[in-house]
């Protein structure tokens, strides 16, 4: 208030002043203030420097926490897959299956926390078989037949034993029904057969409770069950029999009563609870030791959080091992228990069922496809459907703005894994060639699969490219994959699917999806956006560019594909712009089919796909193909260092590095390889485009693209070809022949065959030879190792990488019938 009264007190002269420090140049003549006015000057300087940096702060931990938030929110849109739609009684066909991918054999439901069955074995003097483990070398395991609903058959062949194990599923009550196993052991080869024992187990992992039922104290002869999703249900163990009718066959029998830390567990509590002790002495006949569970155990110092009952049959093959369970609710109208004939006949049934619907999908038969063809086309199919799995939990986040991760919201995810043995989890661009062939055995199913992955995504409209939800699957990814970064993309190809449904689809199920699509279009539209208008940039490169020949690009899903040799805000990824491109088309087109506006959708696929503007943006002519575009040098390399030691220390090991014999600059990316196909294969080319030429010969150039077993997925005479990306990262996206890749090129091919253009011819030659070549080699090298692969090898077209690979590899099944 004082200095109030001295701005009011007085006139003439004394206002002079006042008016010169409105002139800058005067300010720092005048006299400073002196006494308390000064100091309380100062403090309030402080007082509102404080307060603003304390409101910076504020602001910033307020952005940092609402980041965070969204991070973990789920999407506000209704859920794509409405609640309630995949129980018992909603959907009683899809409720109990093989929904454990994981294991080599072992079946649960559609329910978050469900009541889970399975199947361990143990050659005496062999290892414990459980879950699909690479290191256990079984020479060959995979479906035969499986309709991904009420019936599979599985072969499992493991040193001289071979395994047969066969469900079906019949309906009743308000449970989802009944199902029965029949598992059939034989042995190959000559000489005494090895003692066996066949393991069947019921666990829970935090609900429901089991109840054992023993016959004469020592066999596990049934488990009666209560559970929230299942009611009363009963699981018996038929006694074995040998093979054909020929009656009961002796055995000895363990069991094991115990708790369940985690059902990631199971394998390593079972081992745990073995004991040599056990005698098998059939009549007549030497007595012989084996490894039989003690009847009670658990694992030390783990507190349980669900229950175990398991059966252990112990005998000699040939034997046929049965199990059934019952559901309560369905004694009112069961005809009598599914096992014996009875089930052999259902067997029987279901595979003539399978058969005829096969062919009428496919039309193989019709085709002239040899049978030894036709059964391995079954039996891709088979695994990819058997390798569908059911997971519930939660994944672990993390933003770039935020130093800790954070667990996602729980959810669940029903979807086809790529690998049972390498990749028993979710992929969101596998997914997407998965539903290519899934949408046309089962479109229903295919679309119930897509609805779940929708409904993974967070408020942003982000949906996380691995998905690691629950115990089991995070026990078989290591620790650096684990976390998902919320910048990461993967590419859209579940619109690669949607395409092909869409015509089919309900319109209520289109108007569910429609929400979340736009915002999940809209998410990558922004988020990846590139330097220049209709550009686009994969975010989350390798951030040790010096580590790696080439730093990978694990969001375009071709890992290590040569992008440019220095990351950088100024790359255009070309791969990219094409999936926008096909994203933008088919949002058009499901816009139009629920009577939405399309034309932001349609204006952006037609700019997208502006073959001028792609030439100007993408095509290289020192190339004569398209590209990548960024900070890029050609001459890199990896050489050994020796990092110097620290003083009184021991020299450290040698290490890897890269380096850079010339400067990288802004400049196309000389890597021709699948990149450089991408507008072929998302066919944004024109059919009379004058670039096609220079791709299709790019592809048919022996000592480029071209193999007698499919394309590879770079040119042989690229400086990358078959090149290690670090000491331990061998070449993957870097010569080796990929089955989804193949298909769209076939895909694409066939379209400009059948398209009016100069090229339609050469199209048309190329997709004969190609599709041949591919078809002939993935035949090959399954009828050779009984498997199919992740990848295979240019040179003489043999598997690597994972086995089984059911996933996109599957799509030779299209491929054969002529259906893209």
């Amino acid at each position: 208030m004082a200095g109030e009264r001295r701005r009011r007190g007085g006139d003439g002269p004394r206002e002079r002043p006042r008016e010169r420090l409105r002139d800058p140049k005067h300010r720092q003549q005048q006299p400073q203030p002196r006494g308390p006015g000064r100091g309380r000057t100062a403090l309030a300087a402080v007082a509102l420097a404080l307060a603003l940096g304390l409101a910076a702060v504020a602001a910033t931990q307020w952005s940092r926490w609402s980041e965070a938030s969204r991070l973990v929110t789920p999407h506000p849109a209704p859920p794509a897959v409405p609640p309630g739609s995949t129980g018992p009684l909603a959907s009683p066909t899809y409720f109990w299956g093989t929904y454990r991918p994981h294991v080599y054999f072992g079946m649960k439901t559609r329910s978050p926390r469900s009541v889970v069955t399975g199947l361990m074995w143990l050659r005496h003097g062999g290892g414990l078989r459980h879950t699909c483990e690479r290191g256990d070398g079984l020479s060959r395991y995979g479906w035969l037949m499986h309709d991904g609903e009420n019936f599979g058959v599985q072969e499992l062949r493991d040193e001289g034993l071979l395994l047969r194990a066969e469900f079906v599923k019949q309906p009743g009550g308000d449970h989802g029904g009944d199902w029965s196993w029949r598992v059939t052991a034989r042995t190959e080869g000559t000489g005494p057969a090895p003692l066996l024992s066949l393991f069947f187990y019921v666990a829970t992992d935090g609900q429901g409770t089991l109840r054992p039922v023993l016959e004469n104290g020592t066999r596990l002869a049934a488990v009666e069950g209560t559970a929230q999703e299942l009611g009363d249900f009963t699981v018996t163990f038929l006694p074995p029999t040998g093979e054909d009718g020929e009656g009961p066959k002796y055995a000895s029998y363990n069991f094991l009563a115990a708790g369940v830390p985690g059902l990631h567990r199971l394998t390593e509590l079972v081992r745990h609870s073995l004991r040599e002790g056990s005698v098998f002495s059939p009549p007549g006949r030497p007595r012989r030791r084996y490894f039989g569970v003690s009847s009670t155990g658990g694992l030390p110092g783990e507190p349980p959080r669900g229950q175990l009952l398991l059966h252990q049959v112990t005998l000699e093959a040939p034997a046929v091992l049965e199990v059934t369970l019952e559901s309560g609710s369905a004694g009112g109208t069961r005809r009598g228990r599914l096992a014996g004939p009875a089930l052999g006949t259902a067997l029987a049934r279901h595979a003539a069922a399978f058969e005829r619907r096969f062919e009428d999908t496919f039309g193989l038969g019709a085709r002239g496809v040899p049978p030894a063809q036709r059964r391995f086309a079954q039996a891709a199919l088979s695994e990819l459907l058997g390798g569908i799995g059911f997971f519930h939990g939660r994944s672990l986040l993390r933003s770039e703005r935020q130093e800790e991760p954070v667990p996602g919201t729980e959810a669940a995810l029903l979807t086809a894994v790529p690998s049972r043995s390498c990749f028993p989890r979710g992929f969101l661009w596998d997914e997407g060639f998965h539903l290519l062939l899934l949408g046309r055995w089962a479109p229903a199913l295919a679309r119930d699969v897509l609805a779940h992955w929708l409904d993974l995504m967070n408020a942003d409209g982000w949906i996380p490219r691995e998905q690691i939800l629950g115990d089991e699957a995070r026990a078989r990814v290591p620790p650096e994959f684990v976390l998902q970064h919320s910048e990461t993309a993967n590419p859209p190809t579940l619109l690669l699917a949607l395409e092909r449904l869409l015509p089919d689809a309900p319109l209520p199920y289109l108007r569910r999806l429609y929400p979340r699509l736009r915002a999940w279009f809209s998410w990558l539209n922004r988020t990846q956006a590139g330097p220049e208008p209709l550009t686009f940039r994969w975010r989350g490169r390798d951030t040790d560019p010096e580590r790696f020949l080439n730093p990978k690009t694990l969001a375009s899903g071709l890992d290590d594909y040569p992008r440019a040799s220095h990351p950088s805000e100024q790359e255009r990824h070309l791969d990219l712009r094409c999936w926008m491109a096909l994203g933008a088309r088919v949002l058009a087109q499901l816009a139009e089919r629920l009577g939405e506006p399309p034309g932001p959708y349609r204006d952006m696929a037609l700019a997208l796909s502006d073959n001028d503007l792609l030439d100007r943006l993408h095509w290289a002519p020192e190339l004569g193909a398209f590209a990548d575009f960024g900070n890029h040098s050609a001459a890199v390399a990896l050489r050994w260092h020796r990092p110097a030691p620290a003083p009184g220390r021991a020299p450290p090991a040698p290490q890897l590095r890269r380096e850079v014999r010339e400067a990288p600059r802004p400049r196309f990316v000389g890597a021709l390889g699948y990149v450089s196909l991408f507008p072929l294969l998302l066919q944004l080319l024109r059919a009379d485009s004058p670039r096609l030429p220079a791709l299709l010969e790019a592809m048919r150039g022996e000592g480029q693209l071209w193999t007698p077993f499919g394309l590879r997925s770079l040119a042989r005479d690229s400086p990358w070809y078959l090149r290690r990306n670090t000491e331990h990262d061998p070449p993957y996206w870097r010569g080796s022949i990929w089955v989804n890749i193949n298909f769209l090129a076939l895909r694409a091919l066939r379209g400009y065959a059948r398209a009016a253009g100069p090229h339609r011819d050469r199209a048309a030659e190329l997709y004969r030879e190609l599709r041949h070549n591919l078809v002939t080699n993935v035949f090959r090298q399954y009828e050779a190792t009984g498997y199919l692969w992740e990848h295979y090898r240019d040179s003489d077209g043999a598997g690597q990488g994972c086995h089984p690979f059911a996933g996109w590899s599957a799509l030779v099944v299209l491929a054969m019938a002529e259906d893209y």
